[in-house]
């Protein structure tokens, strides 16, 4: 298992970080495609990654680093890869840790961004670095040429040192297959299919992990897990229906984009945020003249 905690983008210093704050920003899933190429053959997600790119650009306080919970592209073809780098480059110095999802491929992941070595050469595509006042700790839950995530022994004992080795310490977990049932029965018949009573038993030993964070639904969704939250975010593009039947159909809606702030004051505990992804009137006060508006 190759670990490296290895960061090119490490002077990055954000607002957040100065004020004693860690502040780490999740998105997912954006899909995206060559220039040009739709996806499903009915949207662009490229422009939708751009709107959350700028997005994070615009928040007050500017995020310490940035983690993409998998779904990177849409076939993981060196063309996508290089179009997600174009994609990312207005976020500057902002250090980037990336994730592979089902839609991904390992090998031309790394290939397409060499100078990213917190995930070693080979294997697995899993990482613990520390992000301000927390280690953030991924997991990769891909099984190649499948649908549905597996974690297997390998990767839950890796998981298992690391938290022991940071136990002193706030912890995200990152990963991109849920661990949990999310009731949407066609996204569950693809989910984590193997290891999540076991994350979940690791999980229970270290309390001061703060979150599991993860993809792969296109949604909103949060459970109690192993004594933390564990919980998925909406795509900056497309979004999974919400319809909780077991036999829904397998279809995707233009619902409102979104990503994620995870924001860890100095001493105190993890405060998640979903954050609407694109520009939008205001701000506007809510007084003046010290007084509420009439």
């Amino acid at each position: 298992m190759n670990n490296s905690n290895n960061n090119d983008n490490s002077h990055h210093a954000s607002a957040a970080s100065a004020s004693g704050m860690t502040v780490l920003a999740q998105v997912s899933d954006p899909h995206i495609r060559e220039p040009g190429r739709l996806a499903y053959g009915r949207i662009n997600t490229a422009p939708y990654l751009r709107d959350a790119v700028a997005s994070i650009g615009r928040l007050a306080q500017t995020p310490d680093a940035l983690v993409i919970t998998g779904d990177l592209t849409d076939f993981g073809r060196a063309a996508e890869y290089d179009h997600l780098r174009e994609l990312l480059a207005p976020l500057g110095d902002m250090p980037i840790y990336l994730l592979p999802g089902n839609h991904d491929e390992r090998v031309q992941l790394r290939a397409s961004f060499p100078e990213y070595t917190y995930w070693g050469t080979d294997g697995y595509v899993q990482y613990s670095v520390p992000v301000g006042g927390m280690q953030l700790v991924t997991l990769d839950t891909v099984t190649p040429g499948q649908s549905h995530g597996t974690l297997c022994k390998e990767r839950l004992d890796w998981l298992a040192a690391e938290l022991e080795k940071h136990s002193h310490k706030p912890v995200v977990i990152a990963m991109h297959h849920p661990p949990f049932q999310t009731l949407i029965g066609h996204m569950d018949q693809i989910g984590l299919l193997e290891g999540a009573a076991e994350l979940e038993a690791i999980v229970s030993r270290f309390p001061n992990v703060e979150r599991v964070i993860c993809g792969h639904l296109h949604r909103s969704i949060q459970v109690r897990f192993g004594g933390t939250i564990a919980a998925t975010i909406p795509s900056p593009a497309h979004q999974v229906c919400l319809d909780l039947a077991p036999d829904a159909a397998s279809a995707w809606t233009l619902e409102p984009p979104g990503f994620a702030l995870h924001a860890l004051p100095q001493g105190g505990r993890l405060v998640s945020h979903l954050a609407a992804s694109g520009a939008f009137e205001g701000p506007f006060p809510f007084h003046e003249g010290g007084k509420l508006i009439d």
